[in-house]
């Protein structure tokens, strides 16, 4: 593809390593914790939906970015494990709220700390790489000309 230099394909893939690295992080860590991976997400994803919204099933598949049915299975794991409760909205009773428990509360600041010290030794190397990533993106193709950002 014209325009796209040895060195982009580089910095794309040195992102996509540091990516890959802290995920890799997080899953260990969460098995550590006696946790899959995706039930670690769906703990963090309660304790951190944006004011206002509910955590259904539906919402929470919804940025997990995994199906509904997905969703049910992590969310019976993580109900059979004690980490989380299933409640009924006040508003309407057809609907049902994941809540974490006490337990759920605790297990996830304990992943979040670790996660936060990680992010403390790997985060630069990972911010630079996405900075790498997108200076190179600062040239935009608009038509046959090229038009320079900034």
């Amino acid at each position: 593809m014209e325009g796209f230099e040895e060195a982009d394909y580089r910095a794309l893939d040195e992102f996509r390593r540091q990516i890959r690295r802290f995920l890799r992080f997080s899953e260990d860590k969460a098995k550590e914790h006696g946790l899959e991976a995706q039930q670690h997400q769906l703990l963090l994803t309660i304790k951190a939906l944006p004011e206002g919204s509910k955590a259904t099933i539906g919402e929470v598949a919804n940025r997990l970015l995994i199906r509904h049915h997905s969703a049910v299975e992590l969310a019976d794991r993580l109900e059979h494990r004690g980490a989380i409760r299933r409640t009924h909205s006040d508003e309407d009773r057809r609907e049902v709220i994941l809540e974490l428990t006490a337990e759920g509360d605790q297990l996830l600041a304990r992943l979040s700390h670790a996660h936060r010290s990680e992010l403390e030794t790997s985060g630069p190397a990972l911010a630079k790489s996405l900075l790498s990533v997108i200076r190179k993106q600062k040239r935009i193709r608009h038509g046959k000309g090229v038009l320079l950002e900034n």
